[in-house]
């Protein structure tokens, strides 16, 4: 077969029509006529799609990942240079890349230790769930392997990741999963479950949890696993004093600490990882995303000495850690991550993410004033929500057809912002957003007065 590779748009969305399985996508409207949006450029915080149309990118290349921006030429550069002297080798030996950013990375969580690498956040979750479920048969005799998660938390796609996911529409129709994972509820004040707010509304969320422990047995819980801002979830921020709490009662029944910071890792919050803006100790810190900005694949499984520590035992051939992810071994992700890092500090992504992020964050306040249609307003850095209802009293869910039809309104005006959706039954109703922490108060502006114009067609 004679085969030629082609930039022709037509014969490239046709190649995509034919051919490619979109991501959480339903296809059916390809079939009428529709065609797929195919992105083939990328420039700081705009991109554009094949037929020329740029868009302001308020989601980091859609999915939270573009940290750093599009067309960083340096992380190219050096993704080059490394694949071409050295581009893979299983990970039961070292490289350069992979020793250096361990080392760059340690710098920036001091009380952790070990990195351990693969290539997505679910795949970087399932080893924190393998090391879990190790150390309990290694050494508590197998019964202290139950893995808490929390509701509206989502942690990845792999079957064990879905069963450590809080959201019901994510997960329905992949059963059954795997056993062992047990649900918290969740700590959205805006919908608290009890009526409290504030430090109450911390406190009784702490006592749901305590009372799940209990039931459940402190000695047959190894883990539990939470994002420090909750994500596709709805961007939900604890209360004060949620996770002092949180690292009280693992302390004191022995439950290793596992934040998820795939999302809110890498300075999107305007702290290094989002667990540091709480003051907790995690045992076990997973990321990917942002840690080279999608330049390269790579997750990263981190974790102290202490619990590294407990698969060192040479007169027993099965203590280590028998785990292994073959990409993990791809040098371009270090490679990348290593520049990734190195400019995030370079140029105070934190502190730009800090700032501008307030800009964020008052320009939806401002909304929130202007619109009733938004009945709350949440977020950290650089990562804002706005949940929009029918009627602040009730504060019932606007339909999530109609948040789907803002979003679209959004991205005919060259926007693209985020909702929750295919996630929460009656509650896919937060617009979401997640710029890349290059982001100026000038590009805020002009998401926000997408959002504005799009709530005012869609809502009236």
């Amino acid at each position: 077969m004679d085969f030629t590779l082609s930039n022709d748009p037509g014969h490239v969305v046709e190649a995509d029509r034919a051919h490619v399985w979109h991501h959480l996508s339903q296809h059916k409207p390809y079939d009428s006529g529709v065609d797929p949006r195919i992105i083939v450029e990328g420039k700081g915080l705009k991109v554009w799609d094949i037929k020329g149309k740029e868009h302001i990118d308020a989601v980091s290349g859609g999915v939270w990942t573009v940290n750093v921006g599009y067309g960083r030429e340096r992380i190219g550069k050096a993704i080059a240079d490394q694949v071409s002297k050295m581009c893979f080798f299983g990970g039961t030996m070292g490289t350069i890349p992979g020793a250096n950013f361990a080392e760059l990375l340690i710098d920036k969580m001091p009380g952790l230790d070990r990195v351990y690498y693969a290539n997505s956040g679910s795949e970087a979750n399932e080893k924190a769930f393998k090391m879990v479920r190790q150390i309990s048969h290694k050494h508590h005799g197998g019964k202290k392997s139950k893995i808490l998660y929390r509701e509206r938390d989502y942690h990845g796609t792999t079957i064990a990741c879905l069963s450590a996911g809080g959201q019901e529409e994510r997960n329905a129709q992949y059963g059954p999963y795997t056993p062992g994972f047990i649900p918290v509820p969740h700590c959205l004040e805006y919908r608290s479950q009890d009526g409290s707010t504030g430090e109450a509304y911390a406190a009784a969320s702490l006592k749901a949890i305590e009372d799940v422990i209990l039931r459940e047995g402190a000695d047959t819980i190894g883990s539990i696993c939470l994002e420090p801002i909750t994500a596709g979830g709805g961007i939900i921020v604890a209360p004060t004093g949620y996770w002092e709490g949180v690292q009280e009662l693992c302390r004191k029944y022995e439950i290793l600490l596992h934040i998820d910071e795939v999302v809110c890792g890498v300075g999107r919050t305007g702290t290094w990882f989002g667990y540091q803006q709480f003051g907790v100790q995690p045992d076990i810190v997973t990321m990917a995303k942002g840690v080279a900005s999608g330049y390269a694949a790579i997750s990263c499984c981190v974790t102290t000495n202490a619990v590294f520590d407990q698969f060192k035992d040479d007169t027993d051939k099965l203590s280590m850690f028998r785990d292994i992810s073959t990409f993990g071994g791809c040098t371009a992700g270090p490679a990348a991550a290593i520049e990734n890092m190195l400019i995030i500090e370079e140029e105070d992504l934190r502190g730009n993410s800090v700032r501008t992020g307030e800009h964020l964050k008052n320009n939806l306040h401002a909304l929130m004033e202007k619109h009733s249609w938004i009945g709350d307003v949440r977020g950290m850095g650089l990562f804002a929500g706005a949940e929009l209802v029918t009627d602040r009293d009730s504060k019932e869910p606007v339909d999530e057809k109609l948040v789907a039809a803002i979003v679209a309104d959004c991205m005919n005006q060259g926007v693209i912002i985020g909702a929750t959706n295919k996630s929460l039954p009656g509650f896919n109703n937060t617009l979401l957003f997640a710029p890349a922490l290059i982001a100026t108060p000038d590009d805020i502006d002009h998401v926000t007065d997408a959002v504005d114009q799009a709530i005012t067609r869609v809502l009236g």
